[in-house]
């Protein structure tokens, strides 16, 4: 059975190009960077190399990248970092609708002696920039607000809030780890201290990504180590992921525009022709301001996991919400902030593309999807119910 896959905000196919690039250094070329003989030498001249694309497609300088393992160590390193780096502030600001990375170490220091303001969205899942300035105290040690969420692709306008962040004197950090290589980055332009980005979220391997810290921002190292990545992250480099984060960030810079035409057409064909298709389903989120490749939408009374389910009996692979999330029989904390009814917050699909999707992927689930939810309704007494009371009105 063939594969389709709509689930690249959960993780991405690695390119075969990032693959290619890997592979000498997990035999032929396996010097440690470190050392000083020349075959060592020559590792450490590729990471300088990954290290500069992976810095060319967010616009910084390659001395302002902090390699790390992951998404979640790189925000949670700029989180603490921030609070180390002032140690007299016990404020953070941040989202409801953040990354488990973020939100699950924010309510951790929240138990431990920090104050947190967890800022609402509105039912679009839109932020108003003016509840982060009226938030913002002396006490404020950070203000860390996701670029685009994950489970629904919404963009919050990070430009204007960084800009007036940095005005106020606090440091801004942003997860932008669905945003790098899906929308264009510049942090040359926007007034932001620090970014995550992840290599899993655009066709690199797991287990790599990165920090961007800008120069002249106060930083603690997290890790404390040797004297790797400028005394900033302690530890022998992952040098094979790391080359194949360099590679999948020069990739992700030469689709970029495929990524916001092609894709977004696919995306918008899908979320068109099921709205069209099927009775009481919905789009979550600002349908205007969002990723190119995300749709999240909800169909009232029947059960994601089962929707889930039945589309993998077709070889669909999608989402009922963020996959670090899922196994949790109650609705994702993001639907829960926007105020999605109960009833289609449970029937929530996350549909995330990619640049290898195709048409053919697109209507075959168009296709497959209008039966299996009618079939799931048919046995859901709320439907009935629902049919019900709409008879008798």
């Amino acid at each position: 059975m063939r594969v389709i896959y709509t689930d690249n905000n959960a993780t991405t196919q690695v390119a075969r190009e990032v693959v290619e690039e890997m592979l000498p250094y997990f035999h032929d070329l396996y010097g440690n960077p470190s050392s000083m003989h020349s075959f060592g030498g020559q590792v450490a001249g590729k990471l300088k190399e990954a290290r500069q694309k992976v810095a060319s497609l967010t616009g910084a300088t390659p001395d302002e990248i902090l390699v790390t393992s992951c998404g979640t160590e790189s925000d949670n390193t700029a989180i603490q970092a921030a609070l180390a780096s002032h140690p007299d502030k016990k404020h953070i600001i941040t989202t409801r609708v953040e990354h488990p990375a973020v939100l699950n170490l924010c309510e951790y220091l929240a138990e431990n002696g920090y104050r947190v303001t967890f800022l609402p969205v509105d039912r679009q899942g839109r932020l108003n920039p003016e509840d982060v300035y009226k938030s913002i105290s002396n006490d404020t040690a950070i203000v860390s607000i996701m670029w685009a969420n994950n489970e629904t692709g919404v963009i919050f306008p990070i430009e204007e809030i960084a800009q007036e962040v940095r005005e106020r004197g606090v440091v801004f950090h942003t997860d932008a780890v669905q945003a790098v290589g899906k929308i264009p980055i510049n942090v040359q332009q926007v007034s932001v201290d620090m970014l995550s980005l992840s290599g899993h979220k655009l066709h690199g391997p797991k287990g790599i990504g990165a920090l961007y810290v800008r120069k002249g921002t106060k930083f603690s190292p997290f890790l404390i180590g040797g004297h790797q990545e400028r005394g900033r992250r302690g530890g022998t480099e992952n040098v094979a992921s790391i080359i194949g984060l360099g590679k999948a960030c020069e990739l992700a810079a030469a689709h970029i525009s495929e990524e916001n035409e092609r894709v977004k057409y696919l995306r918008d064909k899908l979320e068109n022709e099921i709205l069209k298709r099927i009775p009481n389903a919905m789009v979550n989120g600002d349908r205007e301001r969002r990723l190119p490749n995300t749709t999240s939408i909800s169909f009232e009374y029947v059960e994601g996991e089962a929707i889930l389910l039945m589309m993998n009996e077709f070889g669909i692979c999608a989402s009922s919400g963020s996959a670090c999330t899922s196994g949790s029989l109650e609705p994702s904390h993001v639907l829960r902030a926007m105020g999605v009814p109960f009833t289609a917050a449970h029937g929530s699909i996350r549909f995330s593309l990619s640049i290898y999707n195709t048409e053919e992927e697109i209507d075959f689930i168009i296709e497959k999807l209008p039966p299996i939810i009618e079939r799931l309704r048919e046995l859901s007494p709320y439907w009935t119910h629902s049919k019900m009371e709409a008879t008798a009105v």
